[in-house]
């Protein structure tokens, strides 16, 4: 039986961990504590955990529940640091994806880590995605030999990426922008899929749509008495799982859930391009939009002798409920399509996958290396967080740089 305490009380939190672990491995896992210094929702958390008790005190909980392991689900600024006073306590920690959102704070975990001696699990679902395995077996199998280079799209639509607007993410101080707090998904699959590390980074990032780039602007889409006009609106009230996990809980620390899209303070880019260089010379080039009509992904990956075509859509007409295809492409041309079922589940199936892998006592076999430790973490992040300094200063960013202290 392993001991799990929570680290923020969130939307991720509740659905990812709390119910699933009580309801699925309830028999190898005890939940027995969460905290959150916001009480409403840390006593929700709780309460799906199978009654654990809530705390505002993170040390005060560590003190009394003696977990193994700390699940850290706040808000991607404070990562690091829970990530630090667990495995400073004795315990693992297992963090929700990025690890963190910057560099600074990245050499931080590592050297915790090193010091003392426990260990972190990054949560990189989407590597568990059987559509993403598929990809990622092919390049081992050397189908298309040594992979030289890749194009990789990614769209959010215009339901999933404004949202990213209206909450705390809309802050480069709380997210790391689109580049960290979306794109280490995106970054962490071209690494596994690659099998390797990036060296540079060189990258673009602009905002067309939302903050001030917007038409007109109000608090929050609740009291907005542009609500009618406006193809942003949404009623988050009228979700009774919203209501209960964030309007009934703002009174206590103030947050917002439905804040504009167009409000002033947003500092997070909403169109975004990079080129990355990696250590065996492979290139990618990166694009990712927060404004399309449609939701999924493109990726061409080249190889020596060969060329895998994927994508993979969410919504809009080019979505399938059925089949995933890959084309594979030989000297010839050889043409082969590969038909992957459509996995039922979050982020392609891959939530399940991940927790059995995580969770389960023993785990399931890993020969494709899907779960992630501070490495993986740290090599996602900083493609984005190098990005963002590309960004802002106009040139290449070099990772290893990113990794040396000050």
């Amino acid at each position: 039986m392993r001991r799990y305490a929570f680290a923020g009380a969130s939307g991720r939190a509740l659905s990812m961990y709390a119910r699933p672990l009580r309801e699925r491995f309830g028999a190898v896992s005890d939940l027995v504590g969460v905290f959150d210094v916001n009480r409403t929702r840390a006593q929700l958390v709780a309460e799906a955990a199978g009654g654990a008790p809530a705390f505002d005190d993170f040390d005060r909980m560590l003190a009394e529940t003696r977990p193994d392991a700390v699940i850290v689900t706040t808000i991607d600024r404070h990562h690091h640091e829970f990530i630090i006073r667990s495995l400073q306590a004795g315990c693992d920690a297992i963090t929700e994806k990025p690890m963190t959102i910057d560099a600074p704070r990245c050499r931080q975990i590592l050297a915790a880590e090193r010091k003392t001696g426990r260990h972190v699990t990054v949560t990189f679902n989407y590597r568990f995605a059987p559509y993403a395995t598929r990809i990622r077996q092919l390049i081992n199998d050397g189908e298309i030999g040594r992979p030289l280079s890749v194009d990789f799209e990614w769209f959010l639509d215009t339901r999933h990426g404004a949202d990213y607007f209206r909450r705390w993410h809309r802050q480069k101080a709380n997210s790391g922008g689109l580049l960290v707090h979306k794109a280490t998904h995106h970054f962490d699959i071209l690494n596994w899929w690659l099998d390797d590390e990036p060296r540079d980074v060189f990258a673009f990032g602009d905002r067309h749509v939302y903050g001030s780039a917007g038409p007109r602007r109000g608090r929050r889409c609740s009291e907005c008495a542009h609500g009618a006009d406006c193809s942003f609106f949404v009623d988050l009230r009228a979700d009774p799982r919203m209501a209960q996990l964030y309007f009934k809980a703002e009174h206590e620390d103030g947050y917002v859930r439905d804040g504009c899209v167009f409000a002033e303070d947003v500092d997070i880019e909403d169109t975004m391009s990079a080129t990355i260089r990696y250590r065996s010379g492979s290139l990618v080039s990166y694009s990712l939009i927060a404004h399309a009509p449609y939701e999924g992904w493109r990726a061409s990956i080249n190889g020596e002798r060969g060329r895998i075509e994927a994508e993979e859509f969410h919504s809009g007409p080019f979505a399938d409920p059925e089949v995933q295809r890959i084309r594979l492409v030989n000297a010839g041309p050889i043409v082969r399509e590969i038909d992957v079922p459509r996995a039922s589940g979050g982020h392609g199936g891959g939530d399940e996958r991940l927790r059995q892998a995580i969770f389960a006592i023993p785990p399931p076999p890993d020969p494709l290396g899907h779960t992630a430790g501070s490495r993986a973490g740290a090599m996602s992040l900083l493609v984005g967080a190098a990005a963002n300094l590309s960004i802002a200063r106009g040139g290449p960013i070099a990772i290893a740089d990113l990794l040396r202290d000050d």
